[in-house]
């Protein structure tokens, strides 16, 4: 642990550090504000930074910590406290919990001390890094702890009920604590292999999937009927007598390959490419819904202990917007926050957060009010990036104008503006931007530039103050500005914008603020004006690959897609023109 006395008038300066399974990260807090939180895959162009393996935990995001360090200015010798998102020894309680494994991997007793080897490497990596002995500065940040305050400390409220639900953290998989002013207090803990998390992740393979495709699975169950699967889903994961959620992992086995548990259960497992069949549906169904009971159910239970109106989700399975809807309607709070990269992206925020305030008691300074905390880039870095390509572009003094009608002439425009989203979802400076009234918008996105599922739905963003008037919103939510409630479309309003409501009615809404994104905000109100619809289809900026990051990346996957129009700041590019 690291010595936390601090001069008194310094300006704190903490970098919290995720590395430990994947979503590899890094935040750099400066006195309590927030002043640049990267994601390393979309420096690297890796999803997800890099695979959870036993071997890796202490390979940093050297890229993200220094694309930090730059946007402030900072050299790494001025920063008092390194925060990692993981506690030293706490995998070691893993040995001997399960029947099913692959041998030397998780686990295993060979497995996870070769995981805490590495991961005692993480001091000796970050003075490399540092060029220089910084060790005595590190502190270790228990994982969901974490978790928990990424989301509580960057909220709205000075008390909250706090609920971290995702795969595994050191050895819990759900946490909760009681969030006042300074204070995490742990209130309760469900230790693996209970775990939702690891839950979507097996069905997702046995689904046909990448174990982290849950956005696949929550856009498949919206064809399911739940009640289909619901004997079959039983034998593998309930709630018991009090409450509880248990999982039997002798049909899941979640730390083995095999997956006959399951097909036993629900039949053969779909080959990656193969149909989708319409069980496949119900099951995605059954999860869903599971998922929705057993967190109310939570919730319920939690309330007698912090009875609270305030609420903070964090952890994976938070960026579940269907369950997010149901538990602002159903789960008995008045007021909940989500920040945007709730997975493990957000610990590296949440435990530099953590030293901030749960261990210096410093004054809480920081609101998330916006997603925008990346890298930006100059016009000259924008025009040098044009400059090596043969496109030509123009530049405009009325953007939002261009690219309104460009939208409502059925162009799909690449939208790149200031700095970079932090977390999965593109939030208006790296989104691919579509007409949502086309009704065959989603078949071309899907197919032609995406290269992905039909079935996967699209989200709008949509102008905060006419949200109420066209989706079912039953409290607002700053949430409801990073994607993450799936509202009700309001009758006769769904079959005037086909291409962003989905097969239930929903639509994954994005609303957006003129205060904190006023260029996004102008281009939808152009769009309004011409076509009385205030919103557009928005998706990530990318093609089976990390969201774009730089101006290059941007224009790389412009020139290998269907992209219609680039926007790189006040420069747009017409691909048609480009031959003329």
């Amino acid at each position: 642990m690291a010595n936390l006395t601090c001069k008194a008038a310094e300006l704190m300066k903490i970098l919290g550090i995720n590395s430990v399974y994947h979503e590899s990260a890094a935040a750099l807090l400066v006195d309590g504000h927030l002043k640049c939180f990267v994601e390393e895959e979309r420096i690297n162009r890796r999803k997800h930074g890099k695979k959870a393996r036993l071997d890796n935990p202490h390979h940093l995001p050297e890229a993200s910590i220094k694309a930090c360090l730059d946007y402030a200015g900072l050299q790494i010798d001025e920063i008092d406290y390194f925060a990692y998102s993981f506690a030293q020894t706490g995998r070691l309680q893993n040995i001997g919990v399960d029947r099913h494994l692959v041998p030397h991997q998780w686990g295993t007793d060979s497995g996870e001390k070769l995981f805490h080897d590495c991961l005692m490497q993480v001091p000796a990596e970050l003075n490399r890094i540092a060029g220089s002995d910084v060790s005595s500065r590190l502190v270790w940040c228990d994982h969901h702890l974490a978790h928990a305050a990424s989301a509580f400390y960057c909220s709205p409220f000075k008390e909250a009920l706090v609920l971290v639900v995702d795969g595994i953290g050191e050895f819990d998989s759900i946490s909760a604590y009681r969030g006042r002013e300074n204070q995490l207090e742990k209130i309760l803990s469900l230790p693996y292999p209970h775990s939702l998390g690891f839950l979507w992740e097996k069905f997702c393979v046995y689904l046909g999937f990448s174990e982290h495709d849950a956005c696949k699975l929550m856009g498949l169950s919206s064809y399911g009927r739940p009640k289909d699967m619901a004997e079959q889903f039983a034998k593998v994961a309930r709630l018991d007598d009090t409450g509880v959620f248990c999982v039997d992992n002798d049909i899941t086995r979640f730390r083995s390959t095999d997956l006959s548990g399951l097909e036993a259960v629900f039949g053969p497992a779909r080959t990656p490419g193969a149909a989708i069949e319409e069980r496949h549906w119900h099951i995605a169904a059954a999860l869903q819904a599971f998922t929705e009971e057993v967190l109310l159910s939570l919730l319920q239970k939690l309330k007698t202990v912090v009875p609270s109106s305030n609420l903070c989700l964090a952890g994976g399975t938070a960026l579940n917007c269907v369950a997010n809807t149901i538990i602002a309607r159903d789960g008995g709070y008045d007021n909940l926050f989500v920040q945007p990269a709730a997975n493990d992206a957000g610990t590296a925020l949440g435990s530099a957060l953590h030293v901030a305030h749960g261990l210096k008691n410093h004054e809480r300074r920081f609101d998330m009010k916006h997603s925008l905390w990346g890298p930006d880039f100059s016009e000259s870095q924008i025009l040098k990036a044009i400059a090596a390509t043969d496109f030509k572009a123009v530049k405009s003094d009325d953007i939002p104008l261009l690219v309104a009608e460009q939208l409502n002439a059925g162009k799909i425009v690449g939208w790149f503006q200031g700095r970079m989203e932090t977390g999965p979802r593109a939030l208006g400076n790296r989104s691919l931007l579509a007409d949502p009234r086309r009704r065959d918008m989603r078949e071309i996105l899907n197919r032609k530039i995406k290269h992905r599922e039909d079935f996967r739905p699209f989200a709008p963003s949509v102008l905060t103050e006419l949200a109420g008037e066209w989706f079912d919103i039953p409290a607002p939510s700053i949430s409801s500005d990073f994607m993450l409630f799936a509202y009700p479309t309001k009758p006769g309003r769904a079959e005037k914008i086909p291409a962003v409501t989905h097969v239930d009615g929903t639509s994954r809404i994005q609303t957006v603020n003129k205060n904190t994104n006023p260029r996004y905000h102008a281009m939808i109100s152009e769009f309004y004006r011409l076509t009385g619809v205030p919103m557009v289809l928005n998706t990530s900026f990318n093609d089976s690959e990390p969201i774009v990051m730089t101006p290059e990346d941007a224009l790389n996957t412009f020139s290998r897609t269907g992209i219609d129009v680039l926007v790189l700041g006040d420069h747009i590019i017409f691909k048609e023109q480009q031959n003329s």
